[in-house]
């Protein structure tokens, strides 16, 4: 079957050997003691402003209907379940078209409703488990009913001016990040770094660990 477009570049191939068969952080990256700037991470040459709180800002950038976000997923729920607590996670939905639009919306309302850390892998798994499209209102409705949500209440949400207003943020955030393909992660205003670069799902938290531990120091 023929794999979505999922970003502005057709970067769906490159994820796809970031997650099989990129060049892994055991090989090169241990040989010259670390995680490689241009090919493991990049830094951003204008720094996205990030929120004063004393902690790091990471940031997934992720669409649901991306299978390479889908296996990231587990590794991204395993690394945020333990992160310092001067960390702070956040996934961030991406807005490159229509569809990827629709899901932002999902996204978001099931953070207006509080039902994101119940239904977010639920949604997730709907689509590449259950290979449900999940791209119309009647889908998603019919998947917040099914989980014992209001579907009147969650189709009202979607619209509402909150939702609207997060996907705005999340697209100027991505567009500020200048990411053009998912699943991204972003560290502190600072860096970016993908599976397709660090050389799979595993190896990319330990380079996000890395960024991490550079975003500690001043810039």
């Amino acid at each position: 079957m023929k794999q979505p477009t999922i970003n502005r570049r057709h970067f769906n191939s490159l994820g796809l050997l970031g997650l099989t068969a990129g060049v892994g952080l055991g090989t090169s990256a241990q040989a010259q003691g670390g995680p490689v700037e241009g090919q493991h991470y990049q830094k951003l040459a204008q720094q996205v402003p990030v929120a004063a709180s004393g902690k790091i800002d990471v940031v997934e950038f992720f669409w649901y209907g991306c299978p390479h976000c889908y296996a990231l997923e587990p590794f991204v729920e395993q690394w945020s379940s333990k992160v310092a607590g001067d960390i702070n996670f956040r996934r961030v939905p991406v807005g490159f078209g229509p569809q990827h639009e629709f899901h932002q919306k999902v996204f978001y309302t099931l953070e207006a409703l509080g039902q994101l850390g119940a239904l977010h892998r639920k949604f997730f798994d709907s689509i590449h488990k259950d290979h449900k499209r999940m791209n119309t209102e009647g889908e998603v409705v019919a998947f917040a009913t099914a989980n014992g949500l209001d579907g009147a209440k969650f189709a009202e949400t979607m619209k509402s001016f909150t939702v609207i207003g997060k996907v705005r943020q999340a697209k100027q955030l991505a567009d500020a990040y200048h990411v053009d393909g998912v699943p991204t992660i972003g560290v502190q205003g600072r860096f970016t770094t993908s599976a397709s670069m660090a050389g799979g799902a595993e190896q990319t938290f330990r380079v996000v660990d890395f960024l991490v531990d550079k975003a500690r120091k001043p810039a």
